[in-house]
């Protein structure tokens, strides 16, 4: 049998199994449609709970305005970004734990706008989900963001309208929340991300082409083909900019994947020690690994050693394609130099389950109160290609998870498609106790969690944050394509709705 042939055949066995899929599958067009009964209507608004008082603490001020801006990425690359005041990443905004924040944000694009504050606990109100805790901010209006930052940790801001276009085009900046007594003098933040630059970015609608990559095994074939460019920090390959350390200087970097791709960035061997997770501090005795796997919307932090006067290198492992774009040169006194930039070999992988948590919300396996099974699976919508659903329902019809104000929640987290899936929840902290049945040793606390095609893990999260929150992908593809739903207490409701005349696009 000729190669044709076999092309053709193989054409056609794919084509079947798409429509099989599309036949079987309880498919429903993503990103329109009302909220769940529970969800509009009883009790209080959300508008009315979970009042934060500013009392006598610091009022931190911050206004951010969303704005185009043609932003250069390298030497001969750049994009037609939006920004938070003018620059990828937007400003930084730094805070001390007991702090009063307000941002002032003010929309100067042509469509609306709002942020989100990723993996921040506040009230519901001020969570910036469109359609579900506002209204999209409208061009040429404001809205005010208030909250107080209780908890010390690595943050990240972005918009939640359209988030599949929005945070691609550049939408998001870092938010850091500092102890009142800063362990490290130097402490550097770093945002990873995927551009398509050279190329028009592709979507998920080539059937053919999502159905090859789904039988290669590759959990994230459908997003390596729509990027051809990664940054650090917005700048890509050499304009990245180096890092200045001594000799002996110790730094805390802070990492954000902000983009759709997972990355594994490699650190000289015995540089490098994870000392927290979304946020909460971890406990890394023992563990000699130098490569970190960071899911898309994760977030990790480092305690970085400089070794030597040497140029040192972190950077993307080179196994995939356009590594060469991430690697960031650490150096001391004047020299700049990243011509000869040689990453360290790979010894073990950090990941998001590799550590447990200094602080545990649960000391034993608690007794749930609410049971929910999210199967993460892979579907057809008609005239849109793939779908992401959640327990065969695309948003905003999947099935919330329905508690009561102290409730704990145990989620079972299955991923029975062909694609990675990293699932964020708003609003709260779960504890991860278990993956594919083994209990781990050290339970780690966390707000993402990265489920692989085949993983199940088991979470658990007490209810203690009313309101209408979302849990959902981090592929913001995969979101905009059905993977969210949410967590609806009963006694509250929220007074928005899905699109309407706000075009409100949560996904």
């Amino acid at each position: 049998m000729n190669k044709k042939i076999i092309g053709t055949v193989l054409i056609a066995i794919l084509l079947v199994i798409g429509v099989v899929v599309y036949l079987n599958s309880p498919w429903n067009q993503s990103g329109s449609g009302s909220l769940p009964e529970g969800v509009k209507n009883g009790g209080k608004s959300i508008l009315e709970v979970g009042a934060q008082e500013k009392g006598d603490r610091d009022v931190k001020t911050f206004n951010l305005t969303a704005q185009e801006k043609e932003w250069k990425i390298s030497d001969g690359k750049s994009v037609n970004a939006w920004t938070y005041n003018g620059t990828v990443p937007g400003e930084p905004i730094t805070v001390t734990e007991g702090d009063y924040v307000k941002v002032n944000l003010k929309n100067e694009l042509d469509v609306p706008v709002t942020i989100h504050w990723h993996g921040v606990l506040l009230p519901n109100k001020m969570d910036g989900v469109p359609g579900l805790t506002q209204d999209a901010v409208q061009p040429g209006e404001s809205f005010t963001y208030e909250f107080i930052a209780n908890d010390a940790g690595t943050y990240w801001y972005h918009s939640h309208q359209q988030s599949s276009k929005q945070v691609d085009k550049g939408l998001y900046g870092p938010l850091v929340i500092e102890e009142k007594e800063k362990e490290y003098e130097k402490d550097e933040f770093f945002i990873l991300d995927e551009w398509a630059v050279d190329q028009e970015k592709r979507d998920l609608s080539n059937m053919g082409g999502m159905m090859k990559g789904a039988m290669s095994g590759d959990g994230e074939a459908d997003t390596k083909q729509m990027y051809d460019t990664f940054t650090v920090n917005g700048k890509s390959a050499d304009a990245i900019e180096p890092l200045k350390m001594e000799k002996g200087e110790k730094a805390r970097l802070r990492f954000v994947n902000a983009g759709y791709q997972v990355h594994k960035l490699v650190f000289p061997e015995g540089s490098m020690r994870v000392i927290a997770s979304d946020g909460e501090k971890v406990v890394s005795e023992g563990n000699t690994s130098n490569v970190l796997e960071i899911a898309p919307g994760e977030r990790f932090d480092v305690e970085f050693t400089k070794l030597n006067e040497e140029t040192m290198f972190i950077g993307q492992e080179q196994n995939v394609k356009n590594a060469e774009d991430m690697v960031i040169p650490i150096v001391s006194g004047n020299n700049a130099s990243k011509d000869k930039a040689v990453l360290a070999s790979g010894k073990g992988v950090s990941k998001g389950i590799s550590y447990g948590s200094e602080n545990t919300i649960f000391k034993e396996t608690p007794t749930p109160d609410v049971n929910y099974t999210m199967d993460l699976s892979m579907g057809m919508d008609m005239g849109e290609g793939m779908s992401f659903q959640i327990n065969d329902k695309t948003f905003p019809d999947t099935p919330p998870i329905e508690v009561n104000e102290g409730d704990i929640v145990k989620v079972t987290l299955k991923n029975t498609g062909r694609m990675n899936h990293p699932m964020h929840l708003h609003g709260h902290r779960f504890q991860v106790n278990s993956k594919n049945g083994e209990e781990f040793d050290q339970p780690i606390v966390k707000d993402l969690i990265h489920v692989k095609p085949g993983e199940e893990y088991v979470i658990y999260f007490k209810a203690e944050n009313p309101g209408e929150w979302l849990f959902h992908c981090h592929d913001n593809n995969h979101a905009d394509r059905g993977m969210v739903t949410i967590v609806d207490y009963d006694g509250v409701y929220s007074p928005f709705e899905l699109d309407g005349e706000n075009g409100n696009q949560p996904n």
